[in-house]
């Protein structure tokens, strides 16, 4: 039978109500969209014999969510369709927070939208809030419950409130849809606890290690410092479960299409909360084949692309990130249309802070230059910190192109960012260090590992300034490389590692929490020297944004990376029609000529757009300086 005959029948078979006027829309997306659906699923569970059924039970689950979806939210559809890249324009800019310490609940949140607004922010992520295993959540990534908030936060009822009020700024809502995991808490999990089949199923229960190892040995350790491989033995459960990153997160078994269902529910409900970004986390993870990795197996890709085909038709507007920290070289494969219009960049973010260790742009060059190109319609998300670690995922062959020993340069790197380097400027913490491997990644705020921290400690002015103008650099490239720039929020004050979770049970073995600290709203909670630093970054993060708002080349113009000789000098020129803007970014402690560069033209003035500087191609450009730069008409 021709699958265009199947989707038809599946179609045929939900039943509309005669008189409601959304029936004719819905019928026009699943005729329009329900070819890649059914290409997606067939790929996934073609083999089952249920699998008619399964079409038929996730069309009928669409129509239902469909149905529920609010007269405000259809409209809101309605108004996106002529602009399906909203994501794209270049006043999009991101801010990430976590509700609880930002403003303590969803109802404080409510209190801070002018303060988030004012920053130039219009996509707002909201880092998971919904309710998780007492103790240990892996920073609320152990999700108990995707249709209940955290009872702390506030209620469901709340939330839909807090989405209300930023839509009716203007500011579009971003939630994470953790699809690899649930919490052993979660109700699918008790269940397989009890012994329900159907929900053992849901997940990856092996009575002995004979099957965990025919997949163990192909597998990396994710946390190294938690445990020693992927499985976990539950004596309650009386099975070896798949435990991916914490032993109290259970991998979901996609290969059963029931789960599949289970969790297209799951994101149709956050649909019709209001959200319109889902931020599909641990993505690479969520297909398991022996003899694999199971890390980016194509079905994962297959997976997305199906919760993609069904969102087209259920929940039009919204749009798919991907985190996806894989190597370089596999970023790309993640972002399309088809899956997930938007990507974290991890490689310029990693660069980046390579090259303010190293005083080198080479390696952040090389990566714009070969790794910055995106399909049409698609958008990085560019950020310099997020709630994460910092992983140094630049390629090996561009390393070694360079001659630059890539494991030896990490080891390096994790030595400069956690103080061992002598003169490094930067105060941070090894996460998920493997003392056999040597393998490790970074925590700490931007401020800290950009030297503020340090600064202050010693009242050192110069480190201050510079750590200062380190901070704009990076904030400075993330904003004008195209896409989307991302702010942590607490960044913009410089904020400083908090070393007091080491003194909470369920966070001392977690250093990341050196970084996701409440933000400060008395200016009491800091020093004048860090307040005074703290009002100085936020002016230029906020004069930065409001530049990168007015000026839609930065955002949307022809990039080119100039190849100049220097390793401290970053450049680049954005062109859209007749404006041209370049962009220098100094990586020195020192100053230096552009003279010697050839990035200017010898015979005109130019103007820097963030200071109002005329400068010339025989200007000096100061330590750790950054520039965005346009012809100027000399007045006299």
């Amino acid at each position: 039978m021709e699958r265009y005959e199947i989707m038809g029948r599946a179609i045929g078979r939900i039943t509309p109500e005669e008189s409601n006027p959304l029936w004719e829309e819905f019928e026009k997306r699943c005729r329009v969209y329900s070819a890649e659906l059914y290409a997606r699923l067939f790929e996934l569970y073609g083999q089952e014999e249920g699998f008619l059924y399964l079409l038929e039970d996730l069309l009928s689950d669409a129509w239902e969510s469909f149905r529920e979806r609010s007269s405000s939210l259809h409209a809101y559809d309605r108004a996106h369709a002529a602009d399906d890249m909203w994501y794209a324009s270049h006043e999009t800019v991101g801010g990430v927070l976590y509700v609880g310490l930002f403003a303590g609940d969803l109802t404080g949140l409510l209190d801070h939208i002018d303060y988030i607004e004012g920053l130039g922010i219009n996509v707002i992520h909201l880092m998971p809030l919904f309710r998780t295993a007492e103790g240990e959540s892996d920073g609320g990534y152990a999700v108990s419950s995707y249709r209940e908030t955290d009872p702390a936060l506030g209620s469901m009822e709340d939330l839909r409130q807090v989405i209300s009020a930023f839509h009716g700024r203007g500011i579009s809502v971003m939630i994470d849809f953790i699809l690899n995991h649930t919490s052993e808490e979660h109700t699918w999990a008790r269940k397989a606890i009890a012994g329900e089949q159907q929900y053992r199923d849901y997940y990856f229960l092996f009575p002995d290690r004979y099957e965990p190892d025919q997949y163990q040995w192909s597998l990396r350790d994710i946390f190294p410092e938690v445990r020693q491989g992927s499985f976990t033995w539950h004596e309650e459960c009386r099975s070896w479960v798949w435990t991916t990153f914490n032993s109290y997160q259970w991998d979901l078994n996609y290969q059963n299409p029931d789960v599949f269902r289970a969790m297209a529910g799951e994101m149709m409900f956050l649909a019709n909360v209001g959200v319109d970004v889902l931020r599909f986390d641990a993505i690479a993870f969520t297909w398991k084949e022996k003899g694999t990795s199971c890390e980016g197996l194509p079905k994962a890709h297959t997976l997305v692309r199906a919760f993609r085909a069904l969102a087209r038709i259920c929940a039009p507007s919204m749009a798919f990130l991907s985190e996806a920290i894989v190597a370089p070289t596999e970023v790309l494969s993640y972002i399309s249309r088809d899956e997930c219009e938007l990507s974290y960049n991890p490689l310029t973010m990693a660069t980046g802070w390579e090259a303010l260790a190293t005083r080198d742009v080479r390696l952040l060059r090389r990566s714009l230059q070969d790794r910055y190109r995106l399909p049409s319609g698609c958008s990085w998300i560019n950020y310099i910190r997020c709630h994460d670690d910092i992983g140094w995922t630049f390629d090996d062959g561009d390393a070694w192109s360079l001659g630059i020993d890539p494991k030896g340069h990490r080891g390096f790197l994790n030595d400069f960012y956690t103080g061992r380097f002598p003169g490094s400027f930067a105060c941070g913490l090894p996460f998920q260090e493997n003392l056999i491997t040597g393998d490790c990644r970074i925590s700490g705020t931007a401020a800290s590992l950009a030297g503020l921290e340090k600064g202050l400690l010693y009242h050192d002015e110069e480190e201050i300034t510079f750590a200062i103008r380190k901070l704009l650099l990076l904030h400075g490239i993330a904003s004008t490389l195209g896409g989307i720039p991302l702010l942590y929020l607490g960044d913009e004050k410089g904020q400083l590692n908090d070393y007091s979770y080491r003194d909470d049970p369920d966070k001392a073995d977690d250093s990341r929490w050196v970084h996701r600290i409440a933000a400060c709203w008395d200016e009491e909670c800091e020093d004048i020297l860090q307040r005074e630093s703290a009002q100085e970054i936020y002016a230029l993060i906020r004069g930065l944004y409001s530049l990168r708002k007015r000026l839609p080349v930065l955002s949307s113009g022809d990039l080119k990376v100039l190849s100049n000789p220097s390793r401290h000098i970053l450049s680049f020129t954005r062109r859209e029609g007749s404006t041209q803007v370049t962009v220098i970014a100094h990586f020195s402690d020192h100053e230096n000529s552009l003279e010697t560069e050839g990035i200017l033209d010898q015979r005109k003035l130019y103007r820097d757009l963030l200071t109002g500087e005329v400068i010339t191609a025989y200007s000096l450009v100061g330590p750790w300086q950054f520039l965005i730069v346009e012809e100027h008409e000399d007045e006299e």
